[in-house]
């Protein structure tokens, strides 16, 4: 009989996830736990990171809360320096980290291009320059940078949503080149309409309401409904487990068909 679970490969590994504290990357850092996962939660919000990491341990997963701001090199590089010496190793890093503002070129400001593009692409960088090394040295691992459906299309009033998403999945791809001979898996994981925080921010900054309404319209997909931060941290399981050693450069999309 197929043993699944040892196939996964998953029980025992430690992964840091950036973004963490809410959303998607919440949603990956319970999935992980529940798989048997210790994961680090890497996030500026320490009041929700705390309250992610407690849900974790208490039903009884590990969890450990580092603060993290995401743009700053200095900051990067403490996580990963002290998840290294923590932890046997860093067996993955999951690049969740993101701001979404719903302008157009002519009405972004610039401190909010630079918000955006910052902490949604630019930290893939950084925490990726501070993990890698880890990882060459152990041998191998897996990064899962998560993308969107707006990496690949572009979207209305988004701008620098979309480039930064946009420089997410080429980012993957010459990574998957550079470190495919280290036994690095590099992916990119590309979502649709999540039920989070996030999507709510995006509808009030349209001036929106964030009600059933709201979420009918985003549900027009051919699944017809809104996906959950499980349908996207399910995906990243299987690219980070041992079913999927040789993908790499790979863009996974989770959006029930939006731009089928």
């Amino acid at each position: 009989m197929l043993d699944l679970n040892k196939l996964c490969g998953m029980n025992g590994k430690t992964a840091i996830i950036t973004g963490a504290a809410s959303g998607i990357g919440a949603g990956i850092a319970r999935f992980f736990a529940d798989a048997g996962v210790s994961v680090v939660i890497a996030d500026i919000n320490e009041e929700l990171g705390r309250k992610v990491e407690k849900e974790i341990n208490d039903a009884g997963g590990h969890a450990e809360f580092m603060r993290c701001d995401v743009t700053k090199e200095a900051d990067c590089k403490a996580v990963a320096d002290a998840v290294a010496a923590k932890y046997p190793r860093i067996d993955i890093l999951v690049n969740c980290a993101g701001v979404a503002r719903r302008r157009t070129v002519e009405t972004l400001e610039e401190k909010d291009w630079d918000l955006a593009i910052n902490v949604t692409l630019k930290s893939v960088f950084l925490m990726s320059k501070h993990v890698v090394p880890y990882m060459k040295k152990a041998g191998g691992g897996k990064i899962v940078n998560i993308g969107s459906g707006w990496a690949l299309k572009g979207g209305d009033h988004a701008v620098s949503y979309c480039a930064a998403k946009g420089g997410v999945w080429n980012m993957t791809r010459a990574m998957a080149i550079d470190h495919g001979p280290d036994n690095i898996n590099v992916n990119c994981v590309c979502p649709g309409d999540i039920d989070t925080p996030m999507l709510k921010s995006e509808c009030e900054q349209l001036g929106g309401v964030y009600d059933d309404k709201y979420k009918e319209e985003c549900a027009q997909r051919p699944m017809a409904r809104l996906g959950t931060p499980q349908d996207v941290a399910m995906c990243v399981f299987f690219l980070c487990s041992g079913m999927a050693p040789w993908v790499t450069g790979s863009s996974l999309v989770v959006d029930g068909g939006g731009i089928a």
